[in-house]
């Protein structure tokens, strides 16, 4: 099915979908003007090694794998309306203590509070965009418009940061929170307009606990979505290391301009994906998904080896390879949903996409893997790991179609007898 990209698509979003492309806007815009730098704070307050903010960063990153996944099914529960403000209040809570915290435990208590609460915010909102919006290509271009508005955010963000003075400031965290006291707001007149047009019954925890287990035989029985998904944990290692090591290498190795240096990788890694999202989207629709993913991870590598590379003093050689970077995981990060959508039977999405969320683990480790190598080796060999890591990731893509594949109708059928 191709990509409807137009303008009569977009007119037939509701109130509550505005919401969330501007709330995310602005909520990520001030995350991205301070969390960035939070890698930087704690080297200079407390004079932690690599290994030792990678360790607080996964720590966060880990238990959140787990509370995104549990979040989702507690949201059919008890409805997404609720868990939202819920987690919103978190937000608002986690980052106003964030501008106080001066321990490295409190620092790693209220950190992991934050990554729980963007943990669920990341699938409550999608869900949410499941429930209002039927037709399934007016509801793609509502997931990559929101998409392109958290980017958006992430352009503007660290640059305003940079303009007013606050980057790398600990009271600048009030600002997120800020911005998240206003998105409730928003969203309480966007579910007022919405008067969210799905509830979901309340006898739906047999079947989430049925999705649960069905995750795990799937996991068991399907070899090829087992090393879909190992190629898909180490991509985002990969590509992780440009949100915590990358910056860390630059601030130990005293990298000229740092703070402008941080602000226009993110900038920049924002920039080019909102400029060459759609149009991507249109040069590569008749590309079958195997090709797209497989010009996705040759730039990709072609990032790794260019960081591995670049002399620290070297500005616009950074920048450079983050454009790289960039035009690879605008290719790879949607392509990769598309294709657990195309794997997974009728019966059993709701277990594929649980499975998927495993790639977080990628995100999670990446922090403390970067630090390690970080501390013992250095920044070219952290890079030229990631860049071996990359080519396992491509052998892996291409034995992909060879591997065998479960007998789905029996599965069903086991399902069935479950729930009898």
């Amino acid at each position: 099915m191709y990509s409807d990209v137009s303008f009569s698509r977009v007119k037939q979003f509701p109130p509550l979908m505005w919401v969330l492309l501007l709330g995310s806007f602005f909520t990520r815009g001030s995350y991205f003007m301070v969390w960035p730098f939070l890698a930087v704070i704690l080297y200079e307050k407390f004079a932690l090694s690599a290994t030792q903010v990678g360790l607080v960063l996964s720590n966060a990153a880990i238990i959140s794998v787990f509370t995104s996944f549990i979040g989702s099914s507690l949201s059919d529960r008890i409805g997404r309306k609720t868990l939202m403000y819920l987690t919103g209040v978190l937000y608002i809570i986690s980052f106003s203590l964030l501008a106080h915290v001066d321990s490295v435990k409190g620092y790693v208590v209220v950190m992991t509070l934050c990554a729980i609460a963007t943990s669920l915010w990341r699938p409550l909102t999608a869900a949410t965009i499941g429930d209002i919006i039927d037709d399934p290509q007016t509801r793609e271009l509502a997931m990559q418009s929101l998409y392109f508005m958290v980017n958006a955010g992430c352009a503007v963000g660290p640059m305003a940061g940079v303009w007013l003075g606050l980057t790398g400031q600990q009271s600048s965290f009030y600002i997120t929170a800020v911005a998240f006291a206003l998105l409730l707001i928003m969203l309480h007149w966007g579910f007022r307009q919405q008067r969210l047009v799905r509830k979901i019954a309340a006898d739906t925890t047999s079947d989430s606990a049925v999705n649960l287990r069905m995750t795990f035989k799937v996991l068991l029985a399907d070899r090829l979505l087992q090393c879909l998904i190992l190629a898909n944990i180490l991509c985002m290692f990969i590509y992780a290391q440009t949100d915590s090591s990358l910056i860390q290498y630059l601030t130990r190795a005293k990298a000229p301009q740092l703070l402008a240096l941080i602000s226009g990788i993110i900038f920049t890694n924002a920039c080019v994906i909102i400029t060459s999202q759609f149009v991507l989207l249109k040069l590569l629709a008749s590309y079958p998904l195997t090709r797209r993913i497989q010009i996705g991870l040759l730039l990709l590598l072609l990032s790794q080896l260019w960081l591995a590379l670049n002399p620290i003093e070297l500005f616009w050689g950074w920048i450079g390879a983050i454009v790289v970077l960039s035009l690879g995981e605008t290719i790879l990060f949607p392509t990769m949903n598309v294709h657990i959508d195309r794997l997974a039977p009728d019966h059993l999405r709701g277990a594929y996409f649980g499975a998927a969320s495993t790639y977080d683990f990628g995100f999670a480790l990446a922090p403390l893997g970067g630090g390690i190598i970080l501390d013992h080796w250095g920044g070219p060999a952290l890079f030229t790991t990631a860049a071996l890591l990359t080519l396992i990731v491509i052998y892996l893509y291409r034995i992909l179609d060879r591997l065998p594949r479960p007998d789905f109708a029996h599965l069903a059928a086991t399902k069935s007898d479950s729930e009898s």
